[in-house]
């Protein structure tokens, strides 16, 4: 999952940062309503949490905005603004749920988990499932032909995306951007360390062979 962060109190978003990227999410931040809407129109995010006290444009104008441009992800506005015209206001204007400062991070976390359940009702999203590997999303557990198989943080979320993508290919320019949230080439081999560590730990013992390289252009992972 990926996520754009609208807070410019640094200390809150470093706090909010660092709890999600702790449960394998992918974190943009920005600081300032300009840079906000900049990135919510032209990233490419499962989230957005919104603060509304911004320097330049405010929260409501960036929602306000983001709407008129068919921008759909879902917001949760977060907010020392607790009067109930303000929360009937973001309601009106597009948001999905209203947080109230000061929060707790459980509670913004729980608020995210029930936005995305929402917007997948025919689909548990909580697991997903390719073939005979399983990576559940809730206990942050994977399984190959039901044995549990340990990852690392970039790991789980590289899988997740590859899994979330099945059979489709994916660019080292698109991983790099979910996974990393870089969106520059950065010359490293980060990613093909990644990969060759996935590939030890889901397809050394097994005869059919998920993650594929695809040369030239990125990676996929397929069930066959």
């Amino acid at each position: 999952m990926k996520v754009l962060l609208v807070e410019d109190d640094r200390s809150i978003s470093g706090f909010i940062t660092k709890g999600l990227k702790e449960m394998y999410y992918a974190v943009d931040a920005a600081f300032d309503g300009e840079e906000g809407l900049h990135l919510a129109l032209s990233g490419s995010y499962d989230m957005i949490i919104l603060d509304i006290m911004l320097p330049g444009i405010d929260g409501w104008e960036v929602l306000e905005s983001m709407r008129k441009e068919k921008v759909q992800t879902p917001v949760i506005i977060l907010t020392a603004k607790d009067g109930k015209e303000d929360v009937v206001r973001g309601l009106e204007l597009g948001a999905d749920d209203y947080l109230i400062k000061p929060f707790s991070f459980t509670e913004l976390l729980s608020r995210i988990k029930a936005i995305l359940r929402r917007g997948r009702p025919d689909t548990d999203v909580s697991i997903i499932t390719v073939g005979d590997l399983t990576l559940d999303l809730i206990n942050r557990t994977v399984q190959r032909n039901e044995k549990n198989i340990e990852l690392s943080g970039k790991e789980f979320m590289l899988l997740e995306y590859l899994m979330r993508n099945g059979g489709q290919i994916l660019t080292r320019t698109m991983i790099l951007e979910r996974v990393w949230g870089y969106n520059f080439d950065t010359g490293s081999n980060i990613i093909d360390v990644h990969i060759n560590h996935l590939r030890n730990k889901i397809d050394r013992d097994h005869q059919i062979k998920m993650i594929h390289t695809i040369k030239g252009v990125g990676y996929a992972l397929r069930s066959e």
